[in-house]
């Protein structure tokens, strides 16, 4: 029997377990650079190469990435809160004073990101009031050497201030 319990607690609950934040590109129909943040991103088989993120099904951006069939995952370096944080909200601004170079599949590899993936689209899967999106990887590449940007507990940081939060935590027991 499963244990009835509000989102708000669950939302607390999983936001003690860091991610990644990944801006998840693409070229539109207008050969303009789409975009949008997930904190889903993860490594799904070795063979054949696959990678998943998931995405709320309101999204907005998602039909375009489907509807172009291809994606490049670019994993936020520490110092790119901001660039989240634009690339994070709502309207056609996200691209604007953005540096991006194109992938070899031609999507945008964002300027100082610690490493890209670029996909094709393998399946999306309608999983609760989510999509789950699996790409083929067909290219990758480390871009700098740079910690990566992770989301803990509401917040922004790098692992090692990620791991300095959690052991304060660990000492207040």
């Amino acid at each position: 029997m499963t244990k009835s319990f509000d989102a708000r607690h669950l939302r607390d609950v999983m936001g003690n377990f860091p991610t990644s934040v990944v801006a998840v590109t693409t070229l539109g129909p207008e050969q303009e650079p789409v975009g949008m943040v997930v904190g889903s991103f993860t490594s799904v088989s070795l063979d054949p190469p696959l990678v998943s993120f998931l995405v709320d099904r309101s999204s907005s951006t998602l039909p375009k990435i489907i509807a172009a069939q291809r994606f490049c995952a670019n994993a936020l370096a520490s110092d790119q809160e901001r660039l989240c944080r634009q690339m994070a909200t709502r309207g056609a601004q996200r691209f604007d004073g953005v540096a991006w170079e194109t992938s070899p599949a031609e999507n945008p590899i964002l300027d100082g990101v610690v490493a890209w993936v670029d996909c094709a689209i393998d399946k999306v899967v309608e999983l609760g009031d989510h999509f789950l999106v699996v790409g083929l990887v067909r290219d990758l590449g480390v871009a700098s050497t740079m910690t990566p940007l992770l989301f803990f507990r509401g917040g922004y940081g790098d692992y090692k201030s990620t791991a300095h939060h959690m052991l304060d935590d660990l000492h207040g027991w």
